[in-house]
């Protein structure tokens, strides 16, 4: 028997073994420091390039490049101390003639441009490698539920005006929806009529001296569905918002039956990160009721009329609004800031949804001449210690922006002015592109994680992997002898592959992921064993060293599949987070080293044995 591969298996190998290492080098080029410059509404240019190189000059600030990347303007530098300095200079260079410029610390791969052509790209680094910062954050179910039963009793309200029932009043609350009638005929009607409209609801009726109740509340079921829906709509929100702030592979899953994990590597500027994800602005639509002289009255007196609501504008005086919202952030599906033409004044344009824009057509079609107002609400949250306790408290900050009168039917997209700065409206299109939160979240633990800590972590990672490797490698050498040197060429073949895959997947190595790597290492090395402790066992039992080869090689790979990769699929489909992590890079790294184990180890073999008689192994 003689044991010899077609050309084409070689070819293949080495194709695969090219491929590799071309995938895998740019990991050794590592990233830079470096500034990321762009405008909200116009793209930068080579003129703006020159103004910032020459600043960087005129202020002695070392940099290692500087050029325009799409729509941004990237400058890289060899330290952070350069790129913190420039980032103070740079931004308050621009913003004294135009704050709409974005000025983003940033960490940019130093991959050479003609493996970026390729698209060979380094693998990303987690946030316990590269530095970060760690949010844990929690949802005000409370409000939630207040705010989706404040939205029913504004529907409840619609429904009984085109039923023609006769109602009192409607009032909600952050547990129910009390609906209060003149009579109790009223109340039975009417109650007949909204429970086959509303099968989510629990009823309770109850009276008092002056009227009829109809008291409504979610069921169990539904509210946990609320509840659901608030948490799954604010992870939603968060990572529109996060790919806005442009970090690559963050990290965003819920916690609990309330909480959100956020994780944001390479983020350096965690304040900015902060503002973005907590912010829980959003926009409401009313018509203004009354006059000047009613809205002073009512701030006097510290009384709204029936069906209005008291609010201040952005000078502090008051305005009287309805009740009643036209549209809310929710429906809007696009946000862009800019500058108003006619006054110069910052502005956003705004794109509603359908049902938005139907609703808002309806009523500016009903309203024209009349004034509507645009209320930005924002929910904040403080701590206080109570009683040696830290409570935590939530404040809702309401203020009118803009009041104008309806000249035309709106629909799809407008306009808003009244902003105070271009900051804030750059901000408040951000946050309202994003999407608006379902309901606030407030940061209840937030963790920096530094890059010198990051770095540690590599060098030490690194290490682990040498060293075991090395090992490795000396003990295959000693005890197979040339078996154990071409096990070695295979177990270095194995490691480049390994971070050619991830790299080309772009997937996020972490500790856990290092930790796989170092055990693949090991477990290469095991098919390798089972392989050659095979052969041994062939040539025990009288087998020439041909056929001894042949059965060796075609006889492990059942052991090899059911010793390493049902191991792995058992840790990914029970684990969660870092394990499933450590469970993918050890199944990369399981049938990668299948592949050079039993094809890349024999096609050696072969190189060495296939075409010659022997009467023994180096083995």
């Amino acid at each position: 028997m003689v044991n010899r591969y077609a050309p084409w298996r070689y070819s293949l190998l080495i194709l695969i073994i090219v491929i590799g290492a071309v995938y895998a080098t740019p990991n050794l080029y590592g990233e830079d420091p470096a500034l990321q410059i762009s405008h909200r509404v116009n793209l930068v240019d080579e003129g703006e390039m020159n103004n910032i190189r020459s600043l960087l000059e005129a202020e002695s600030i070392g940099y290692r490049s500087i050029e325009l990347d799409g729509n941004n303007i990237l400058v890289r530098f060899d330290t952070e101390e350069a790129q913190l300095k420039a980032a103070s200079q740079v931004r308050e260079a621009l913003y004294a003639s135009d704050r709409r410029y974005s000025i983003a610390l940033n960490l940019a791969p130093a991959t050479p441009d003609w493996l970026t052509a390729l698209n060979a790209l380094p693998m990303y680094l987690g946030l316990d490698l590269r530095g970060g910062v760690h949010f844990l954050m929690e949802v005000d179910m409370e409000s939630a539920i207040q705010k989706s039963l404040e939205s029913s009793g504004d529907e409840l309200r619609s429904f009984m005006r085109e039923e023609k029932i006769r109602y009192k009043g409607v009032q909600s609350s952050a547990q129910k929806i009390s609906v209060r009638f003149t009579s109790v005929e009223d109340r039975d009607a009417a109650r007949l009529l909204i429970e086959d409209e509303n099968r989510e609801y629990v009823f309770v009726d109850s009276n008092d001296d002056r009227s009829w109740i109809i008291d409504i509340s979610f069921n169990p079921t539904a509210l946990d569905e609320e509840r659901r829906a608030a948490i799954e709509q604010n992870i939603s929100t968060l990572k529109n918002r996060v790919n806005e702030l442009g970090v690559a592979e963050p990290v965003i899953q819920r916690q609990g039956t309330e909480r959100v994990v956020v994780q944001l590597p390479g983020v350096q500027d965690t304040v900015r990160a902060k503002e973005i994800l907590g912010a829980t602005a959003t926009l409401e639509f009313r018509l203004v009721h009354g006059s000047f002289a009613e809205w002073s009255a009512a701030q006097a007196n510290g009384k709204a009329p029936i069906g209005t609501r008291l609010y201040t504008q952005s000078d502090g005086s008051p305005v009287l609004l309805k009740r009643s919202v036209i549209v809310t952030g929710d429906q809007i599906v696009g946000a862009a800031s800019g500058i108003d033409q006619q006054s110069g004044t910052p502005d956003v344009t705004i794109t509603m949804n359908a049902k938005g824009a139907d609703r808002m057509a309806k009523v500016t079609r009903d309203n024209i001449g009349k004034p509507m107002a645009v209320v930005f609400i924002e929910d904040k949250f403080e701590f206080r210690d109570v009683d040696g306790e830290r409570q935590r408290f939530r404040t809702t900050e309401s203020q009118v922006i803009n009041v104008a009168t309806i000249r035309d039917q709106l629909s799809k997209r407008f306009h808003i002015t009244g902003l105070d700065s271009t900051r804030e409206a750059r901000d408040l299109a951000l946050l309202l592109r994003a999407g608006a939160l379902r309901a606030p979240m407030v940061i209840v633990e937030e963790r920096t994680v530094g890059p010198s800590l990051g770095q540690e972590n590599i060098d030490r990672g690194f290490l682990s992997v040498v060293v075991g490797f090395a090992l490795v490698l000396v003990f295959m050498a000693v005890y197979y002898k040339v078996f154990g040197l071409v096990a070695n060429v295979a177990l270095s073949l194995n490691l480049v592959l390994m971070v050619a895959i991830l790299s080309i997947f772009q997937a996020t190595l972490t500790l856990p992921g290092i930790a796989g790597i170092v055990l693949t290492v090991g477990m290469a090395v095991d098919a390798n064993v089972l392989i050659f402790e095979r052969i041994r066992e062939e040539l025990r039992l009288g087998n020439t060293p041909q056929a001894a080869i042949y059965v060796g090689y075609e006889k492990a790979f059942g052991t090899i599949a059911d010793a390493n990769i049902i191991a792995a699929i058992v840790l990914f489909g029970f684990g969660t987070g870092p394990i499933q992590g450590f469970a993918v890079t050890l199944m990369i790294g399981i049938v990668s080293s299948m592949f050079t184990a039993i094809f890349g180890t024999r096609a050696l073999i072969n190189l060495i044995y296939g075409r010659k008689q022997i009467t023994r192994l180096a083995i």
